[in-house]
């Protein structure tokens, strides 16, 4: 199907807040999926109920996260903001306006000094036994990324996921580095019309593996195959509610 079109359905049913549709359905089990990755408590149900009343039914000897709330919906401000800025490139701006809204008054983050939210990292992090760039040199490693990915006129698929993986591999902040990045893949998708996807949390233990054999033995496959499913997965439904608008 054309993108084009895809994304002009995502950006009116934003405009019109319209329940019950594709935006809807697509800003719940993204938010639910990409942070539930993270460890997040938040239950499909609350997602939606975060989502569509501003509030959290749940049952009564169940704990609430206060940080696990507030990044659902933040999540939902994200993806917003993703899409009124969906005309303009990628930018270093950009990406930290993507954390800034993500970890945005998240307490025990926000709060502190040297989390930094909304720019880059100032403490060393690390995934799984991956070392990742140092905070002296985030910012020319950021530099150097973008501009390697702007040298590329016609983005395919692949170039999308070797960004992601590039990115990873930078971790620029503090924390949020694996939501924002797989934002900005949906994004870049939309942007280069190309169908977007987001990781679905029962794909995360390939996921990840996916993205450890990219990085450390430049095997590309697996990742590619995991978004690939993610990504057939995600125009089921976008085909089930394009369809369903026809009739």
């Amino acid at each position: 199907m054309e993108i084009s079109k895809l994304r002009k359905v995502l950006i009116d049913q934003r405009n019109m807040n319209l329940s019950g549709s594709l935006y809807h359905k697509t800003q719940i089990d993204f938010a639910y999926n990409t942070n539930h990755m993270e460890g997040s408590t938040i239950t499909p149900d609350e997602t939606a109920s975060i989502y569509d009343t501003g509030t959290i039914l749940t049952s009564s000897d169940k704990v609430i996260v206060l940080k696990d709330a507030t990044e659902t919906k933040n999540h939902f401000t994200l993806f917003k903001y993703m899409l009124d800025t969906i005309e303009e490139k990628l930018s270093e701006d950009m990406i930290k306006k993507f954390h800034f809204i993500l970890k945005d008054g998240t307490l025990t983050d926000s709060e502190k000094e040297w989390f930094n939210v909304g720019e880059y990292k100032k403490r060393k992090n690390f995934v799984g036994n991956i070392i990742t760039t140092l905070p002296k040199d985030v910012e020319k490693d950021m530099k150097d990324l973008l501009n390697w990915y702007e040298t590329i006129s016609e983005k395919k698929f692949e170039d999308i996921i070797e960004f992601h993986v590039r990115f990873e591999h930078i971790h620029p902040f503090q924390d949020g580095n694996g939501r924002v990045g797989r934002i900005i893949m949906f994004r870049e998708c939309l942007y280069n019309d190309i169908m977007p996807f987001f990781i679905e949390e029962r794909n995360k233990d390939f996921y990840l593996s996916g993205i450890k054999e990219y990085q450390t033995n430049n095997e590309k496959g697996y990742l590619i195959d995991t978004c690939l499913n993610s990504q057939d997965n995600y125009e089921k439904l976008v085909n089930y509610f394009l369809e369903e608008d026809n009739n």
